[in-house]
């Protein structure tokens, strides 16, 4: 067991941020004194954490040199700020915010033997819980699929955007199922009841940032620089837990029996039964695994393969990997 490291959550009051508290204490992580921090709109609240109240106090204020290791759940911009000087003062750093380029993505399941090359401070990135979702789900067919191309269809629940997107979700439900006029604050239309076509805003090719960051993760996590990606990620109107329609060309047929076996005995996957599939709200919200099911080929095609995923954005795509990341840094830690 290692020994117990002293640890900043950036972040803390965001809701992966309070995932992370929760996440670090029932998995009983090796803590020695927590240190929440958030900006100073947040900081002065207090926060549970093994039977102790701690108080979130200022990041603007905060010596990295107290702590050994520093998750940053908080803005893209908050980590360019102060990653840098966590890193200067000795601390390694595991960004969550997707803010940091320059940083190893790491996601345990799929290249987590790459933790080995790190020098201390490390300076990580758990990717955005869609690439974490799909590099489980795929790692475990590499070595069985001659993968050519991998299309997805992400739907997207609104958490990802964070607190204010689950409220104006909830805001907006109300008001249609009262009956009263909808007035769209936080996304630019109508998000209850419907299905937008893109997550934030496109490019001058139709892209949109998450999408462009979606493909670069996978490539790196799956280790297949050159993989043909094709993504399309939707906002629908969940408020907790992602789905994923994943379609794998293969250069020859692809074996069923030997794709269910290797996702059967995959670490962070739950392989639901052929005749049933998993949904974000019954099965994946509060769950720590990616949930598996509509296994297939393609109608026309034994090269393709067609497979169903669900899990908790939150929870499972980044919290929960950042811990286990941190559970692999921490072994070779002094």
């Amino acid at each position: 067991m290692p020994q117990p490291i002293d640890i900043a959550i950036i972040g803390a009051t965001g809701s992966v941020g309070e995932t992370l508290v929760q996440i670090l204490e029932e998995l009983e992580f090796p803590v020695a004194t927590l240190h929440l921090l958030a900006s100073m709109e947040s900081a002065g609240s207090n926060m549970m954490f093994a039977g102790k109240k701690l108080r979130v106090r200022e990041v603007d204020s905060f010596d990295f040199s107290q702590v050994k290791l520093a998750f940053f759940a908080a803005s893209p911009a908050v980590t360019r700020s102060f990653a840098p000087k966590a890193q200067q003062a000795g601390c390694s750093v595991i960004d969550l915010s997707g803010g940091l380029e320059q940083a190893l993505a790491l996601v345990p399941e799929a290249n987590g033997d790459k933790v080995a090359q790190l020098t201390h401070p490390a300076l990580i990135a758990s990717p955005s819980a869609a690439a974490v979702a799909l590099a489980v789900a795929l790692a475990p067919l590499k070595g069985l699929l001659d993968i050519e191309r991998v299309q997805v269809m992400a739907s997207l629940a609104v958490s990802a955007q964070g607190r204010e997107a689950v409220s104006e979700l909830a805001r907006q439900t109300a008001e249609l199922l009262n009956a009263r006029p909808l007035e769209p604050r936080f996304f630019d239309r109508q998000v209850a009841f419907n299905v937008l076509a893109r997550v934030g805003a496109a490019d001058e090719h139709g892209h949109t940032s998450l999408e462009r960051r979606l493909v670069d993760e996978l490539r790196v996590l799956l280790d297949l620089p050159a993989l043909k990606i094709s993504v399309s990620c939707v906002q629908v109107p969940v408020f907790y837990g992602d789905s994923f329609s994943v379609a794998v060309q293969s250069r020859r047929p692809v074996d069923l029996v030997a794709v269910n076996e290797a996702l059967e005995a995959a670490q962070g996957i739950e392989l639901v039964e052929p005749d049933d599939y998993p949904t974000a709200v019954g099965d994946a919200v509060g769950q720590d695994v990616v949930y598996v099911g509509r296994v297939r080929h393609g109608i026309d095609e034994q090269e393709q393969l067609n497979l169903w995923l669900t899990t908790d954005n939150v929870r499972k795509g980044a919290a929960l990997n950042a811990v286990q990341v941190a559970g692999l840094l921490i072994k070779d830690m002094v």
